[in-house]
């Protein structure tokens, strides 16, 4: 009886651990809503001059403000932690709102990711300071913009244009909201948004087997 409690120790809870942490921590089988029925995209100018839209797409959106080369690193940790690990989903994408102006910059920035990085999932739209103010205020956030018109961190909105996030108790009971994932930190989108996409795409792939639909 000793020694099988010696084995379990030693083989067998470091395997419940290790599944434990690979397979994430949120405790949400849904990721809650923060914001229902958010704008749909206006018809901006987009990069590609195909109109983006947020509708029956799972979107991770930003908005990249006037500085927009400081914003490369966020944008390649982005990419890396989350866009990489979820573009075979056909319905997943990424859009960044900028202003009107800051076209040659976005692209000198697609030049280098696409160096090393599929983007067909990456879309970039542009329009005015007060348009972006204006659709950024619709989300219902805590946060604000700065005064470049932009932010660091990243949004989640569903096919249906909900604003998904956290909100209510964490693994530790105490009370959380999160509604932003911080691109400059590369922890907080390994720990904490990537588990966030996990949920949601899972959510839809039971909401897709349960139609007896073959997307995915």
């Amino acid at each position: 009886m000793g020694k099988k409690i010696i084995l379990i120790v030693l083989f067998i809870l470091p395997l419940v651990v290790y599944m434990f942490f690979a397979t994430g921590v949120n405790k949400f089988v849904n990721l809650p809503t923060l914001t229902k029925n958010v704008n749909e995209l206006p018809n901006w100018n987009s990069l590609s001059n195909h109109k983006v839209q947020l509708k029956e797409k799972i979107t991770i959106i930003g908005f990249l403000g006037d500085d927009v080369l400081t914003e490369k690193g966020n944008l390649f940790n982005l990419n890396q932690k989350i866009y990489n690990k979820n573009k075979e989903f056909k319905d997943f994408q990424i859009v960044m709102v900028a202003p009107q102006g800051t076209q040659n910059d976005i692209q000198s920035i697609i030049t280098e990711l696409g160096s090393i990085s599929d983007l067909s999932g990456w879309n970039f739209v542009f329009t005015s300071h007060d348009s972006i103010s204006s659709f950024h205020k619709s989300l219902k956030l805590a946060e604000t913009l700065n005064p470049k018109i932009g932010t660091s961190n990243v949004y989640i909105i569903d096919k249906d244009l909900n604003l998904r996030g956290r909100k209510g108790k964490d693994l530790k009971g105490e009370e959380e909201y999160k509604e932003g994932y911080n691109t400059i930190s590369a922890a907080d989108l390994h720990n904490n948004m990537s588990d966030d996409v996990k949920v949601i795409l899972a959510e839809y792939r039971l909401a897709l087997k349960r139609n007896n639909k073959r997307k995915i």
